[in-house]
């Protein structure tokens, strides 16, 4: 069976301890190369991880003609411009989220991409491939709670370390950026479309001048969506989905756990049914997903004019803060 070779840019934490490990168990991919600024780094993160290739440069990697794919878990200041790269030396292109600084970065991404239909290129939210948003997404469309009205989502977790990447303002830190982003893409990913305006209020650390907590509602066709975002309370998270006659609730809608069942709770009336589904690691499957459009040359599960879409919503949020009132979207 023929794996796509995959290359990472970068020995970033994500890669390290969640992605590439994970992307090692796929039926489609195999992870041959890792990138660093230090050669020294990049060997011993490649020995550790069994990864036979390591570069000191991410230009090596890119222009190595046996790597087919790019990982790219840089900064978020970074994907558009490395992305971008890659693309123009023939290489797929998986990013990380979110996929640039603005929505305009965004396009620009975009914009390679179409200039090189041959090549496949997304962003990595890795939670849509799960099954229990493949599940909960099925029984939404299925009529299972009704018309569907409006979603909440809860996300936060606590880091004030100043010397932390997501709280560096210059090079896109902040919680909207690093997890709001997660409850904007679930509303529009549930409601299969894109909300019309959005009413948000920001409350920024007086030190790190970046997002620590946010709060929004967005305006869709059919309801709306309500979600908050901190990066400096107590962690949690969890997903609320409302319907004229039912109601879906997902226990950890985004870090799911690779070695633990995962499970939804979908209650109809009085009645109250627990799915549960089998341990899977949603890096793997996200992994295989892509590697599979290349291998078949199929779509990939989420075109990447869906991260610009989003990207719009996360800049309406910050300029309804600043305005006071509801912001159109695009």
């Amino acid at each position: 069976m023929r794996k796509v070779r995959w290359g990472v840019l970068s020995s970033a934490l994500i890669g390290v301890e969640k992605v590439i490990p994970a992307m090692q168990q796929g039926r489609y991919s195999n992870v041959i190369g890792l990138a660093s600024r230090d050669l020294g780094k990049a060997r011993t993160v490649a020995s550790h991880l069994g990864i036979p290739k390591a570069y000191g440069s991410y230009d090596d990697l890119i222009n190595d003609p046996e790597i087919e794919a790019i990982y790219n878990p840089l900064p978020n200041h970074l994907h558009v411009p490395w992305s971008v790269k890659a693309i123009e030396a023939g290489k797929h292109v998986l990013c990380e989220k979110p996929i640039a600084l603005t929505a305009a970065e965004g396009q620009i991404l975009v914009d390679a991409a179409r200039a090189h239909p041959e090549l496949k290129v997304m962003e990595a939210f890795m939670y849509r491939h799960h099954p229990q948003w493949v599940k909960t997404k099925a029984l939404v469309k299925a009529g299972a709670i009704g018309e569907l009205r409006t979603i909440n989502t809860f996300f936060s977790y606590f880091n004030d370390d100043p010397h932390n990447i997501r709280n560096m303002a210059d090079i896109g830190g902040g919680g909207l950026m690093d997890i709001g982003c997660y409850a904007i893409s679930v509303a529009r990913f549930i409601f299969d479309d894109e909300p019309s305006r959005v009413v948000g209020t920001i409350d920024f650390d007086p030190m790190m001048k970046v997002d620590r907590r946010a709060s929004a509602i967005m305006d869709f066709a059919g309801g709306t969506a309500t979600f908050t975002c901190s990066t400096q309370l107590a962690p949690y998270q969890r997903v609320n989905i409302f319907g004229t006659t039912g109601h879906i609730e997902i226990e950890i809608p985004f870090n799911a756990p690779p070695d633990k069942p995962c499970k939804i709770w979908l209650q109809t009336g009085d009645e109250i049914e627990e799915i549960v589904f089998d341990i899977v690691d949603q890096y793997t499957v996200q992994g295989d997903l892509f590697s599979k459009a290349i291998l078949d040359d199929l779509p990939v599960p989420t075109p990447i004019e869906d991260s610009v879409a989003n990207m719009q919503v996360i800049e309406a949020v910050f300029k309804s803060d600043g305005s006071g009132v509801w912001e159109q979207i695009g």
